[in-house]
């Protein structure tokens, strides 16, 4: 929960525990919960526990209780799906080599696809629109002149992190990718709990998410690994989610993130409505007070909570700084290096000028956000602004 008399609207780098959430997770915080691999009643309490929430999780996805596995977020999710699925495909052929990423990922698969790299394996970055889009059509002709045999995974995002944008055709580039035997993964961490997500509709092998993006606790994630498909464990030890992810689980972490999810898919048409409309009085006032601003990704599909503000002319460290000061929580991007700002890979990827990349500032509205807050935002920016631009005062004047 933030503190009281502040604004947050930085849902997408992390929610707020939903109470629901965390009245379900305490039986299991403040009592004794079993080993879920022991074979007594306390284990098996816990381990029953566990298999609900992976059937909570399933359903969200349209995918089976086995093809999900839990993983401590995110980051490890993607870290698997990456190095555990291009191992596993160059184990089953050694010939495939080649890994193909979007060039806007988020860290969680740049970095691993890069240890790919320094492993032998080939990286492509596959080029996107200015709205970060991916560009369907080069990426076809990628797929159709490699080959054969040489693919092992091709991974693209479905909700960029940064610009909320939604890429609305990866099935039929995955099915293609597939076609080809390589394997398919999106990270769907900005996706899930925001809008519908099916894994059989996306034609994906493997799809990340994690709870803290929805109401859920941190250190709470899942892989849907599609049935028949293998993967090399990254984290080595025992053989607890049929062998693919060592360790105890989180049993507290996992019945919050079941919840979480079942929670999210629920309400989901209702919440998209009412966001979507917050968004468009944010965005309009956004233009009135700054009629240069230009909103990234306006014309894409995009999750209905994210508005990325390009301010030409401003810093906007200095913009996020003084909106803290004035009690409002916003981010210039991602929230993924350690409280260091620095001007954003995905933005310069999409070949947005520098002035642009320089003065985003991204918007992220969510279950606790109000039509007051928003209002409260649009009323507060003039003065910084003013401060920040001084000509832009003298104007007004």
């Amino acid at each position: 929960m933030t503190p009281r008399g502040r604004i947050y609207a930085d849902y997408n780098a992390t929610s707020p525990l939903d109470p629901e959430v965390l009245e379900a997770m305490l039986p299991w915080l403040s009592g004794f919960a079993g080993n879920p691999s022991s074979v007594h009643e306390p284990g098996r309490q816990a381990r029953r526990a566990i298999e609900e929430a992976r059937g909570k999780v399933a359903a969200a996805l349209g995918a089976d209780p086995s093809e999900i596995v839990f993983t401590s977020g995110g980051t490890e999710s993607n870290n698997l799906a990456v190095l555990g699925g291009a191992r596993a495909g160059r184990r089953r052929a050694p010939g495939r080599v080649r890994i193909a990423t979007s060039s806007v990922e988020h860290p969680a698969v740049r970095e691993p696809a890069r240890m790919l790299a320094e492993e032998g394996f080939t990286l492509t970055e596959l080029p996107v629109h200015q709205d970060s889009v991916l560009d369907v059509e080069s990426t076809t002709r990628f797929l159709a002149n490699l080959e054969a045999q040489t693919l092992a995974l091709v991974s693209v995002i479905l909700a960029n992190n940064e610009t909320g944008a939604v890429n609305t055709q990866l099935g039929p580039v995955f099915g293609r990718a597939r076609e080809a035997g390589a394997v398919a993964h999106t990270d769907a961490v900005q996706a899930v709990g925001k809008i519908p997500v099916n894994v059989r509709e996306l034609a994906v092998d493997l799809l990340s998410l994690t709870a803290h993006k929805f109401g859920g606790p941190s250190g709470a994630g899942a892989l849907f690994v599609r049935k028949g498909m293998a993967v090399e464990p990254v984290l080595r030890g025992g053989a607890q989610e049929k062998g693919r992810r060592g360790g105890t689980e989180n049993v507290a972490a996992v019945v919050g993130l079941g919840t979480a999810i079942e929670k999210a898919t629920r309400r989901l048409a209702e919440e998209t409505v009412r966001l979507q409309g917050l968004r468009q009085e944010l965005e309009s006032g956004l233009s009135r007070l700054w009629p240069a601003a230009r909103i990234n990704a306006a014309d894409a599909p995009r999750t209905p909570g994210v508005t990325s503000a390009a301010f030409r002319g401003l810093d906007a460290e200095m913009l996020v700084i003084a909106l803290d000061l004035a009690g409002i929580a916003v981010s210039t991007g991602a929230a993924c290096s350690t409280g260091t700002v620095s001007a954003s890979r995905v933005l310069a990827a999409c070949g947005l000028p520098a002035e642009d990349v320089r003065g985003t500032v991204r918007f992220s509205l969510g279950p606790g956000t109000s039509h007051d807050d928003v209002e409260e935002i649009l009323a507060v920016l003039p003065g910084i602004l003013d401060r920040m631009m001084p000509r832009r005062a003298a104007g007004r004047n």
